[in-house]
């Protein structure tokens, strides 16, 4: 398994965990309660810090209940205060839940004792509350006590009396879906952060874009859940900066990874774009710092800044990048179909959920993003396994053509050896033949009919070493002369004539196809030559009811020409050595044939290839230059 697909698995396997856990999400199906609170009282308060006391009788108090998401706070007031009645119940392990209560301060008032208090320095408002309620609670007045910079007062969740172990087994798995995402992302980023120092410059950008970007998805996932700020309260506002970094690191982080797969887009829109982040994440980073030395007085010049003037930034970024993906998708790529896809699905989540929480004035609390991010992140990983894929076959495609140039320029040198010395040696051995010969023939009008007979044998052995030497000169220097236009058809016709008896012989005919246009340019006589000895070799590969088909046919601007037959074939080893000096298969073969065969093609610019199999036949194929008079 390759190791982008490992990480998907992990993912994929995280993910399952997530949702195989029943009610892991949200909470929704958790341990049943034995009683829900739904309707309480509401009294607007002005006062600024966390009182001592719950407030005194005669107060009047507002209605209501779970059915309203949302009590409007007058202008004047500050805070408030909810009221409810605790159920008559004598166990000793009850407990109290409250779910999603926004309050920057929050304290819990039973009758006249305070059981709880939060008074948060930094921003985060969202309240999850868990409290063991004692026996002598029972039937006791119970009062809430927030104070909000809203403009109202928000209970998303809901207020939950029961077992205090069931509902502290509900809080548990209501916010366990952020930790093993969160682990996840990390856990990505983290290996993928290891994998790039072992990159080249090519790929070092893309791949460190990518692990920021998930590393800033999974540190937002756990910096957002409600988890980390109830139960390590006292590092609440740690968790805030990190959560604040994390999303100025991530915006231009994707933008540049989006850029390094797919360019600087139209008229260099998205280079522009992450230029721009990089200066306002930089802005806003050093914002930060200074609000934090000037012991937060700036805080709400920085939230303008960061979170309003940013989620604005987002949704334009969401939009050009949503538009630029469809347009990458219609060009057909495959993995920017993936690509799109997976991001398409993130954009509109996450674009949907900052337009909810303007609209609602901030009281919505963004958590489909997260899935969005994993659906987004799970397409990267299979790109990422594609890129993985392609490269594996690349890898082999290019051990492939370098075993095959390695066998080409092996063959090359012995070519060149070898044709240094035949042109060396012909010229040595051809003038000696020569005059043999001469002598020979002059002895044959004095020599006797007996004596005649060994002449006779000694020239035609003479003549067959002539021939070789001319191969060897043809091999070593093959020139051409003028090169004039040939016409295909025309040559083999003349070929056909000589070749034909032959393949008489041998039980076997010569079929012909060519189309009277074709032509190319080069020696006629060179060129019969190397057709010449590969129909020859063809002929004589012929068993019963042999034939030979001749055909040719142009294709841009090449000439093919096709020799096959159906006599012998010949295995793979065979066909690897075809063309080398002095190779032959045939009892009283030199080699030389195919070599000055090899050697003429290359020369008119053409290439040459054999297929064969056994007991089948044989396919040469080659390949020329097409002439345009």
């Amino acid at each position: 398994m390759r190791p982008g697909w490992r990480i998907g698995m992990f993912l994929i396997i995280a993910i399952g965990i997530t949702l195989g856990i029943p009610g892991l999400a949200s909470g929704a199906s958790g341990a049943p309660a034995s009683a829900v609170m739904k309707e309480w009282r509401i009294l607007w308060s002005d006062a600024g810090e966390v009182p001592d006391r719950a407030p005194p009788e005669g107060e009047v108090w507002a209605e209501g209940s779970a059915r309203i998401a949302e009590h409007p706070k007058p202008q004047s007031k500050t805070s408030a205060w909810i009221h409810m009645k605790l159920p008559d119940d004598a166990s000793s392990s009850q407990g109290i839940l409250i779910d999603k209560l926004h309050g920057q301060q929050v304290a819990v008032f039973a009758g006249e004792r305070k059981i709880y208090e939060s008074a948060r320095t930094y921003n985060y408002e969202l309240n999850h509350v868990l409290l063991p309620l004692h026996e002598d609670l029972s039937g006791q007045d119970l009062y809430i006590w927030l104070e909000t910079a809203r403009d109202h007062i928000t209970v998303d969740g809901k207020i939950l009396i029961g077992p205090y172990h069931e509902l502290l087994n509900r809080f548990v798995r209501s916010n366990l879906g952020d930790i093993i995402l969160g682990s996840a992302f990390l856990f990505i980023a983290f290996v993928m952060l290891i994998c790039a120092a072992f990159l080249n410059n090519k790929y070092l950008a893309a791949v460190l874009s990518l692990a920021l970007t998930i590393l800033s998805v999974g540190i937002l996932v756990f910096t957002y859940s409600p988890f980390l700020y109830t139960v390590f309260e006292q590092y609440g506002s740690i968790f805030t900066h990190m959560y604040d970094i994390s999303l100025l690191v991530l915006l231009p982080s994707f933008s540049l990874f989006f850029e390094k797969i797919f360019g600087h887009g139209w008229k260099g829109m998205l280079h522009k774009l992450r230029q721009f982040q990089v200066f306002y994440s930089l802005f806003c980073f050093l914002f930060l710092i200074a609000n934090q030395l000037a012991e937060n007085r700036w805080f709400g010049l920085y939230y303008f800044f960061s979170v309003q003037v940013l989620g604005v930034v987002m949704i334009l970024q969401f939009m050009l990048l949503i538009g630029s993906s469809m347009y990458f998708s219609l060009k057909g790529n495959k993995d920017a179909v993936i690509f799109n896809a997976g991001f398409a699905a993130f954009a509109v989540v996450g674009l949907g959920e900052l337009l909810q929480f303007f609209l609602s004035r901030g009281s919505y609390n963004l958590f489909l993003w997260k899935w969005g991010a994993v659906v987004f992140i799970v397409s990267l990983i299979v790109i990422l396994g594609r890129h993985f894929a392609k490269n594996h076959e690349q890898i082999l495609e290019y051990s492939k053509e370098l075993e095959m140039f390695n066998n080409e320029l092996q063959r090359s040198e012995k070519m060149e050896i070898i044709s240094e010395l035949a042109a060396s040696v012909a010229h040595e051995v051809r003038n000696p033949l020569q005059v043999t010969r001469g002598f020979l023939q002059l002895l044959m009008g004095k020599a006797k009919a007996a004596e005649r007979e060994y002449l006779d044998l000694a020239l035609v052995e003479l003549d067959r070493a002539s021939g070789i030497i001319t191969d060897f000169l043809t091999f070593a220097k093959p020139e051409f002369g003028k090169d004039t236009v040939l016409q295909i058809s025309d040559e083999f016709k003349h070929i056909e004539g000589i070749l034909a008896p032959l393949a008489h012989l041998h039980g076997g005919k010569i079929t012909v196809d060519i189309p009277e246009e074709l032509a190319v340019r080069g020696n006629s006589s060179k060129f019969k030559q190397a057709f010449i000895n590969i129909i020859k070799n063809s002929i004589e590969a012929l068993q019963e009811e042999g034939l030979i088909q001749i055909r040719c046919y142009q294709k841009q601007g090449r000439v093919y020409i096709h020799v096959v037959d159906n006599g012998e074939g010949m295995g793979e080893d065979v066909l690897a050595r075809l063309g080398e000096p002095y190779f032959s298969n045939k009892t009283k073969g030199t080699g030389l044939g195919l070599m000055v065969t090899f050697r003429i093609i290359e020369a008119m610019d053409g290439s040459i290839h054999f297929t064969s199999k056994k007991g089948v036949g044989t396919d040469a194929v080659i390949t020329l230059p097409a002439a345009y008079e």
